[in-house]
């Protein structure tokens, strides 16, 4: 069969040309057209289901919202965790789906059980479904920068929220543009408790007022000399001033009473969970486009920056858009540097061929047919939808030096048969004959090659999104070479060695075989000796295999850095604003630091799970040719932890595209750490304690921290429910004029051409901002007179979780740990042993190790299961067709 096809392609050389030329066109296309990453997206599917609940408390959320809604997304097809997340406000459900799975099919499932789900959700509370696009999405980030200090922080927020934003979600591939930072602007009505005694009026007859003065409506048509008028009738609240006259009742049936008659009407922010700050210079809003699952993430780059470019000569004068991150830059730099080590492979084998081959044409046929392997593979890369990235491409580099054997091997074969014909000149049968005699080996010796791979595809998870792009562009550009030996190489022969021509031995060639061939014979005379010197060989490598250090993936260097601190629970918006002022600052002290954007809490995407306290600072660096000499990325990172030495803080400095890996795939920010769970919270941060003062006493550990959400403050108000009953207030009544009064309740938004903006209602600041004019806040009973709270309900200082987490609808509680130990698996091991000896776990709570150890686990299992695999496929090749393959084996 190989002859054959060997024969019909020397006689079919047109044919073969056309092929090849219609492979490469298409091969030019898919590059072109190929998707361009750093490395492979190792995130699993998940839908992200956000749903707002505001002004509760995450114990609220977590018992109305999160806990139903996990439950339920447990019986969703093919989902494999359900991580919750409860927030104060907010609540978060993270659906992790089966390798494999069809994101859209996945959205499209979680919708049909989210529809299930209303009757178990509080009124009014509606779960939303996130972009189609995991954190790992977050490709490019930038700030509002105001030269001209002209525009306050609300402008700055107006300007990201309803002109940059949509702008930018216009650009094909991206998912969502959520906005980092500033303020939102709210129009406040500060009710004045005491005139609403005064008045006898309540909060719900406000309430009810805003909504009577806010609507429009349409008065049908009419006609008009011969034209139709439609008629409306404005009534939109628009402005200040439009508040303030708004009709609340009337006293004596004749006197308006207004809002402003009652309540100081002003604008002021609304309540926000998130900080952005730049440079240390102070507060600024920002934005981060978010990259569509499976899009080609440097083509979508590109169109931000052109998009962002003209947008920027649309803004008020004095405002720039300043660029913090810019993922293209990793990507670029990875491609290039993979693009540069091919090129130096592709030259270095032109050269070494030229050397050995020495004879120019037959130099040619190896050169041409190298790259049209490459090609093949792109081509393939592009219909099976696999991106250029660090790993696709190393297959591709791996895989360079055994493309290159059959177009050698043939050429050297022909040359043979040559010097065999000196006297005859270069006919079809020598050339036929020459590849027919090495075509069927070398077949089977690129497919032994080829299959040698396959096994690998057997990975799963995140080891094997990181490994198969590898192996399937290895795969391809073995299988694409192993086809163009029998087709293309033959007719490349036949077309450069066309006339007779004398074939010099290399001078290089004959000085090598001089100690080759004493060599060979001395080791096919002692071949017992040979043998054992390979078995003592191979048995020396057991010992640095068994001891060398154990990581699933080094650190890629992705030119940025993310500065992750951790803070103390409870800390308020204020302090940590200040707390990421401060570090800003000081980071942008080093003078290899070129931009520096902080985040403090969540961004308004579903994709940023984050609680106030933790911070995530973009760290640009300038090129490195700006760098001080010497210096490294460590040295950068030793000079930051020195500089940025806050009591309290506990400092983190890694990299952004493996850090959103890590939190999304394992839940953990750091390489290792420990899972708890349980039913109580108390307990799992106890038992978290525990483990963070075991774990940071061994020496091989860097830093240990156990999260402590039970330690968020709170200000419990107890109903006393007779109580109420007497003054005629159900617990619903009360409730409303807590959440009303205290935290404050949106009752509409004004409209402002495109913009939006909320009206809310609350008492004053100095009626609210402590423990004794909260027991004060008048509460109006059945009988319209007003009535201290602390009258019908207890209120005290507690101690409640601020955040609470779950896994499979368990709570959960997570042990951040970094060791400076390579071998992973042996600190586990001694950490296990640490934490056995000495905590006791209660019953029904379960202690578990997570993060990229898990990986690293199930690549080395698969690591044994992968050398048989291999070594079978070899064997039924050499059973299939023993002599061919003894035949490659030696060739």
């Amino acid at each position: 069969m190989i002859n054959k096809i060997i024969g019909w392609s020397l006689q079919n050389q047109l044919t073969i040309l056309i092929f090849t030329i219609a492979i490469i066109t298409t091969s030019i296309f898919s590059l072109k057209e190929t998707s361009i990453d750093a490395i492979p997206d190792l995130s699993d599917v998940q839908v992200i289901i956000k749903t707002s609940y505001p002004g509760q408390s995450p114990q609220i959320v977590e018992e109305q919202v999160t806990y139903p809604l996990s439950t339920l997304m447990l019986s969703v097809p093919k989902a494999k965790i359900v991580r919750g997340y409860s927030f104060f406000g907010d609540s978060y459900i993270y659906v992790l789906f089966d390798e494999g799975t069809d994101i859209y099919w996945a959205r499209a499932r979680v919708l049909e059980y989210l529809n299930q789900s209303s009757q178990d959700l509080p009124e009014g509370i509606t779960p939303q479904i996130g972009p189609d696009a995991t954190g790992v999405g977050w490709i490019y980030q930038y700030a509002l920068k105001d030269h001209s200090k002209k525009h306050d922080i609300f402008q700055l927020r107006s300007l990201q929220d309803w002109f940059l934003k949509y702008e930018l979600q216009t650009i094909s591939g991206v998912s969502e543009v959520a906005t980092i930072g500033g303020m939102v602007k709210q129009y406040q009505i500060i009710v004045n408790p005491h005139k609403l005694q005064l008045f006898n009026i309540t909060i719900d007859e406000i309430k009810s007022a805003i909504h009577k003065a806010h609507n429009e409506t349409s008065g049908g048509i009419i006609e008009l000399a011969e034209a139709e008028y439609m008629i409306k009738s404005s009534g939109y609240l628009t402005s200040l001033d439009d508040i303030k006259n708004t009709i609340v009742t009337t006293r004596n049936k004749t006197t308006p009473i207004f809002l402003k008659d009652i309540a100081d009407i002003r604008i002021g922010p609304e309540l926000r969970r998130g900080v952005g700050e730049l440079n240390g210079e102070g507060e600024t809003a920002g934005g981060v486009v978010i990259l569509r699952y499976g899009e080609n993430a440097l083509k979508v780059i590109q169109a931000v920056k052109e998009k962002l470019k003209l947008l920027q000569n649309s803004l008020p004068e004095g405002i720039e858009i300043i660029e913090t991150y810019d993922r293209s830059e990793v990507i670029e730099d990875a491609i290039k540097n993979l693009r540069a080590k091919l090129f130096q492979e592709l030259v270095i084998v032109a050269l070494i061929c030229a050397i050995f081959l020495y004879h120019i044409p037959s130099t040619l046929i190896v050169i041409i047919s190298l790259p049209l392997g490459i090609l093949c593979s792109f081509a393939i890369m592009y219909f099976q939808g696999i991106n250029a990235n660090i790993m696709s491409l190393g297959g591709i580099a791996i895989a360079i030096g055994a493309m290159i054997d059959a177009a050698i091997v043939m050429v050297e074969n022909l040359h043979k048969h040559i010097k065999n014909n000196e006297k005859k000149p270069i006919e079809w049968q020598i050339i036929y004959n020459s590849c027919k005699e090495v075509g069927k080996p070398l077949f089977f010796s690129l497919l032994i090659v080829t299959l040698s791979f396959l096994p690998i595809l057997t990975l799963e998870n995140q080891e094997g999104k990181m490994f198969k792009p590898l192996a399937y562009t290895k795969t391809y550009a073995m299988a694409s070479s192993t086809i163009l030996a029998i087709t293309v190489i033959p007719v490349l022969i036949k077309l450069f060695i066309r006339k007779t021509t004398t074939i010099k031995k290399s001078p290089l060639d004959q000085i090598l075989f001089r100690f080759y061939r004493p060599a060979l014979a001395f080791m096919l005379k002692h071949t017992k000796l040979t043998l054992g010197f390979t078995i003592i060989a191979l048995l020396l490598t057991l010992y640095p295999v068994f001891n060398m250090g154990q990581e699933f993936m080094p650190e890629l260097n992705e030119g940025d850095l993310l500065y992750m601190p951790t803070t103390e629970p409870s800390i308020s918006i204020g302090t940590v604003t200040y707390l990421l002022q401060q570090t800003n600052k000081l980071i942008k002290k080093v003078p290899e630091v070129d931009v520096v954007h902080g985040k403090a809490g969540r961004a308004d995407t579903a994709t940023d799970p984050a609680p106030l306290t933790m911070i995530e600072t973009i760290i640009k660096l300038k090129p490195k040719s700006m760098w001080r000499k010497g210096i490294t990325i460590e040295d950068i990172k030793r000079d930051l932890n020195k500089i940025v030495n806050i009591p309290g803080i506990t400092n983190v400095w890694i990299m952004p595209i493996k850090n959103r890996i890590d939190m999304l795939t394992t839940g953990v920010k750091t390489p290792i750490g420990i899972k708890i769970t349980g039913s109580d919270q108390n307990i799992i941060s106890k038992v978290g304690t525990q483990i963070e003062k075991l774990l940071s006493k061994m020496p091989s550990t860097l830093s240990a921290y156990a999260e402590k959400p039970s330690e968020g403050r709170f200000v419990q108000i107890n109903i006393n429910r007779q109580k109420a009953g007497q003054y005629g207030l159900s617990i619903q009544d009360l409730q409303n004029t807590i959440k009303m009064a205290l935290g404050g309740h949106n009752v509409g938004q004004t409209y402002e051409g495109t913009k939006r903006f909320p009206i809310n209602i609350r008492y004053p600041y100095n009626m609210r901002s402590s423990i004794e004019q909260i027991k004060d806040l008048p509460v109006m009973t059945a009988q319209k007179q007003y009535i201290p709270l602390s009258s019908v309900a207890h209120i005290d200082l507690v101690h409640s979780p601020s955040i609470i987490k779950s896994e499979n609808a368990r709570i959960a509680s997570w042990v951040y740990i970094d060791t400076n130990k390579s071998d992973i698996l042996s600190y586990i091991k001694a950490a296990q042993k640490t934490i056995h000896d000495n905590i006791i776990i209660p019953t029904g709570y379960n202690i578990s190790w997570t993060g990229q150890y898990e990986s690293m686990l199930r690549a080395k299992e698969k690591f044994f299961f992968i050398i048989p695999m291999t070594l079978i496929t070899i064997f039924l090749l050499l059973f299939l067709n023993s002599k061919d393959i003894k035949e490659s084996i030696i060739i």
